[in-house]
This record gives structure tokens, sequence and C-alpha cells, in this order.
């Protein structure tokens, strides 16, 4: 009932929201226009009434096969492209026709599976998987939360600065939290550049900041040790310290997997521990 709530008042919202963003953006083509594009020109040295087209023609001209062959490349790197996209859609396609199957099929599978193990292992490997779902469970449900707070967090700071467009802001950059730091990024660039057409002063790119680099403190300090550390059963030290392992280790995919890895990990190094104080070594 709260959830119907939420997504009925959200609705017009955001729709208030898209439409307002359709009103303005004429203003985000002209501050582009305007102030971006002159600051490129600068940046790379290129005056915007200089024959650079021609100085461009003339060296096509004059190599006409090289740029015969990186045409041919060109191409065939965006066939190769529209091909990828299309294998993407048939995959995303699929993901509704295999999860109904997994989900129709799931207890038949998971007999078969039990079928295979060996006869005095049954119960323990049961046991473990039974436990590794509740902490994968309890890791989705806590990050669904921190999305959620996260979006609140991000919408009432740039509510409280004066930015129209906040309620998109906030909820586009906490549903991209779901992968670490992306919700940061992009809230921070689009807020930025919503805040310039807006205001037309670059200060308030100081509050921008502010809001966001707030909200990725309470992530850290508070939201995931709590929300999701808690409830997989790893203490708050070890949260952020398979945070920054699994970057340091494995990058980006490192830091995505790095809680749920580590919540695996501290259930069959529970049982590990519980086996070794029942073993003939341990007494």
């Amino acid at each position: 009932l709260v959830v119907v709530l939420c997504v009925l008042l959200l609705v017009p919202m955001i729709a208030a929201q898209i439409d307002l963003f359709r009103q303005v953006f004429p203003g985000y083509v002209e501050w582009f226009r305007e102030s971006v594009l002159p600051a490129i020109h600068t940046l790379v040295g290129v005056d915007e009434n200089s024959a650079l087209m021609g100085k461009l023609k003339d060296a096509l001209n004059q190599n006409w096969e090289k740029a015969s062959d990186l045409l041919v490349l060109l191409i065939g790197k965006v066939t190769q492209s529209g091909l990828a996209i299309v294998a993407w859609l048939g995959s995303v396609a699929l993901v509704p026709v295999v999860t109904f199957y997994l989900l129709r099929d799931w207890d038949h599978l998971i007999g078969h599976i039990r079928d295979l193990l060996p006869r005095s292992s049954v119960d323990t490997v049961s046991r473990l998987a039974l436990e590794c779902d509740e902490v994968l469970g309890a890791f989705l449900r806590g990050q669904l939360l921190i999305m959620i707070s996260l979006g609140i967090i991000y919408t009432v700071g740039l509510l409280v600065i004066g930015l129209d467009l906040a309620l998109l802001v906030g909820l586009l950059a906490g549903t991209a939290s779901v992968v670490p730091y992306l919700g940061a990024a992009l809230g921070i660039i689009t807020a930025s550049v919503a805040a310039i057409v807006q205001f037309h002063d670059w200060i308030y790119l100081l509050p921008v900041a502010a809001v966001f680099a707030v909200g990725q403190l309470i992530e850290s300090l508070f939201l995931t040790p709590v929300l999701v550390g808690d409830k997989i059963g790893l203490h708050p030290v070890a949260v952020i310290f398979a945070v920054l392992a699994g970057g340091q280790l494995f990058g980006f995919v490192g830091i995505l997997l790095a809680l749920p890895v580590a919540a695996v990990s501290m259930v069959l190094l529970r049982h590990a521990h519980h086996s070794y104080t029942k073993s003939v070594f341990y007494h």
C-alpha cells in the first residue's frame, strides 16, 4: 500500500519535471552554443570563423586513398556497433522469458541439483545455499534502501539550493547509485549543468558539489555499513575494506561485486569456523 501511494504521488511529479525539462531544453541548447562551443574553440585553439573545413577538404583531397580507407573502417565499425546493439536488444528481450521459465521450474531445478549431490553432503550444502540466498536477498534489499535514501538526500539538497529540476536529477542520481560512485558522478554533472543554465552563475556549482559530497559521505559512513553491512552480517569496517579491496584488485567490477562476494564469503567462513570448533583438531 505504501509503495502504491508513493508511486501515485511520484508519477505526476516526475511527469511535471519532464514537462519542465522539455520547456527549458532550448535554454540548454542556447547555453551550449553560447558558452560551451566558444570554450571548446578557445581550448583547442581554433577560431570559429577559421577556414578549418577548407583545410580538412584539402587534406582529404591530398590523401584521398587514406580517407577512403578510413571511411571503410568507419563504416565497418558502425556496422559492428549496430550489430552489437541488435544483439544487446535481443539479450534484453530474452531476460523476461528466461526469468519466467526459471521461476516456473525453480523447484524442479533445485531438486535435480540436490539429486546430484553426495548423500552425506546434502544437508550441509542445502544449509549453506539457504544462508547465501538470505544474505544476498538482504544485500539487494539494503541496496534498494540506499538508492531510495540517496535519491531523497539529493532531491532535498537540490531543492534547498532552488534547482527547478531537483526531483528529476535526484531520482536519476539515486537510481544510478546501484553502481557505486556512478550515481554521484552522473548527478553532479547533470545538476551542475542545470544550475548553470537556470542561475547563469558558476558560484552555484559549490552548493551542488556540497550536496553530492554530503550524500557520498552519508552513504560511505552510515547507509552502506548500516543498511547493507548489518543485514549481511558484516562489520562496518569490513564493508569499507571490502569495497576498497575490490576496487584496488579488480577495478570497477570489483567495487560492484565486493559486498555480495564478501557476504557469501562470510557465510562460508562461519561454516568453516563452526566445523573447525567441532573437529578433533580443535579439541
